[in-house]
């Protein structure tokens, strides 16, 4: 592999919109920003999608890359990796939409039924009240925003290991708080 000057110089010519140096810059890292879409999505023609997409954004962002900041592998990588991150989202979202779909067609509201989900609604609500603020935010980050443990302890200023057993523990506080 290239050593980070070589590859900062690749990046840097990029920016100048030298398409041989593109072509450089892909020989020398496309394997490496393959595995982490791979590891990230574990399908290989979704990982083929989502590289392509880093470097897109990768030639229409090179310009922004800075010398002697983040090193370029690091800048690379965190692109790549943001790219299959948002490819598994948008297949939550594509899931999400098609379940509440099909959960409109299979499910006529009654207005029993109309009364019992707002209720449990209210109950939710009650319950995540009784979480402290940053798990409550957690939980919602999470669950509602789809953001990653990395994501969410970057956030919070906590090891993604604290974030983990955070999340846990308001789940258990949850299913306890519903089941009462």
């Amino acid at each position: 592999m290239t050593d980070s000057s070589d590859i900062e110089a690749l990046i840097s010519r990029c920016a100048l919109r030298d398409r041989a140096a593109f072509a450089a810059l892909y020989d020398a890292t496309s394997a490496k920003l393959f595995g982490v879409c791979l590891r990230i999505l574990r399908d290989r023609g979704r990982s083929e999608d989502a590289l392509q997409e880093a470097y897109v954004k990768i030639w229409a962002n090179a310009e922004r890359y800075r010398p002697g900041g983040a090193r370029p592998m690091t800048w690379l990588i965190t692109i790549a990796r943001n790219a299959a991150i948002d490819a598994v989202r948008r297949r939550r979202e594509d899931s999400a939409a098609e379940g509440a779909a099909e959960s409109l067609v299979d499910q006529a509201a009654t207005p029993e039924g109309a009364a019992l989900d707002r209720d449990e609604a209210r109950r939710v609500v009650a319950c995540m009240g009784e979480l402290p603020e940053d798990r409550r935010a957690a939980v919602r980050g999470a669950y509602l925003g789809g953001q990653s443990y990395a994501d969410l302890a970057e956030a919070a200023g906590v090891p993604i290991n604290t974030m983990r057993s955070w999340l846990r523990r308001a789940l258990i506080t949850l299913r306890e708080c519903m089941a009462r």
